[in-house]
């Protein structure tokens, strides 16, 4: 598309506005439905949002709250995790990954990835201690972790599976969905993610009512009815109008994956392989793309470029957790994850999102393989 200056009109990394005006008739409803019914925080919006997430996870609970972040410490809790356990999962995550855990008392112990940027199964088995009390995988960019491994060390060990599955709304392995491959889901619907909120929310998910139940405690000053405190605990509550926008865009959730699917697919016949490395899926993966990651030499150099024709592009994650002033005290260092270290300098995630046309596509695949052309040259 070309601007009315007959230059390449700007391609947005993600197009937040964009969504806001074709959404704007539904957002105003969805508003309304908040204001007539006269509860913005609890209330009848918030156990239907609930019934639905279940249903679409296909498990049987699922519970609402403030953010992805609150999830993943709720959730844990709830399962009995504290201080003095040790909770094994990748440092290439989101810092809320690592942050909850150290949140609850517990102590992260970094297990590397693989070239799909997710936790490497063969590795997990020699971090296990008797004070490991469970494996977080983290479903980045979209792509499920592979389970199955992760289950049979889980069950072999006695360890339980919390799965972040922030980033992965509606992503299958081996047919089932995250959210059911462990003993809790964790899931964030901040502004960003395929399933996206005004604002932060997030929800857990679990096969086991009394988890669900312990959550639900916490969330809430740990409150078991209005006026009965049955353990000191947080205000963690998804509020009424995050919980009516989420409603009315769950209705839209497997169009938005289906294009960001067909988005991915569309680069992956466009880049060049010898230049660009992208993770194949594997064949009992179904990803649904919250981002599209490539792994190339000179990225700060192409992500310059790219910036300068109008393209944008972020990184997830350029400075690994182990190595954030935040860690000093795990007593990691440079070199103790060699893939993820390496990730870390060549990732660079391209536009993805539903919004954009083959056109956009094509472009930013042509200026990425010209310029790794060029350099190769």
């Amino acid at each position: 598309m070309m601007s009315a200056e007959g230059r390449d009109a700007p391609i947005a990394y993600v197009d937040l506005a964009r969504q806001a005006r074709d959404e704007r008739d539904m957002l105003h409803a969805a508003l309304d439905r908040v204001i007539d019914s006269g509860f913005f925080v609890g209330g009848g919006l918030i156990e239907e949002l609930e019934a639905r997430l279940a249903e679409f996870c296909n498990v049987r609970e699922a519970v609402v709250l403030g953010s992805g972040t609150d999830a993943l410490e709720l959730g844990m809790r709830a399962l009995g995790i504290g201080p003095g356990d040790e909770v094994i999962t990748p440092p290439n995550s989101f810092v809320a990954s690592t942050s909850a855990i150290v949140a609850i008392g517990a102590t992260p112990v970094f297990v590397d990835v693989q070239h799909d940027q997710n936790i490497d199964p063969a590795l997990i088995a020699a971090s296990i201690t008797p004070r490991t009390k469970a494996i977080m995988p983290v479903h980045l960019t979209g792509r499920v972790a592979d389970m199955a491994p992760i289950q049979a060390l889980a069950k072999q060990h006695g360890l339980m599976i919390v799965e972040d599955a922030a980033q992965a709304i509606g992503s299958r392995y081996d047919g089932r969905l995250s959210g059911g491959l462990g003993d809790v889901g964790c899931f964030s619907t901040h502004p960003l993610k395929n399933l996206n909120a005004c604002g932060d929310g997030g929800f857990v998910t679990t096969d086991d009512s009394n988890v669900a139940t312990r959550v639900r405690q916490l969330r809430n000053h740990g409150m078991s009815d209005r006026n009965t405190v049955e353990e000191f605990a947080t205000v963690a509550r998804m509020d009424s109008l995050q919980a009516a926008i989420l409603l009315a865009r769950l209705d839209k959730l497997n169009a938005v994956s289906d294009a960001r699917r067909q988005n991915a697919g569309l680069y992956r016949q466009l880049l060049d392989p010898a230049l660009v490395y992208v993770p194949p899926c594997r064949s009992v993966e179904h990803n649904t793309f919250h981002t599209f990651v490539i792994q190339v030499d000179d990225r700060d150099g192409l992500q310059a470029h790219l910036k300068a024709l109008g393209i944008g592009t972020a990184i997830h994650y350029p400075i690994p957790i182990h190595l954030q002033p935040a860690a000093k005290s795990l007593g990691f260092g440079p070199g103790d994850f060699p893939v993820t270290e390496s990730q870390a300098e060549r990732i660079l995630t391209l536009p993805v999102h539903q919004y954009l046309t083959d056109s956009d596509i094509h472009r930013v695949a042509d200026a990425v393989n010209n310029y790794l052309s060029r350099r190769a040259a």
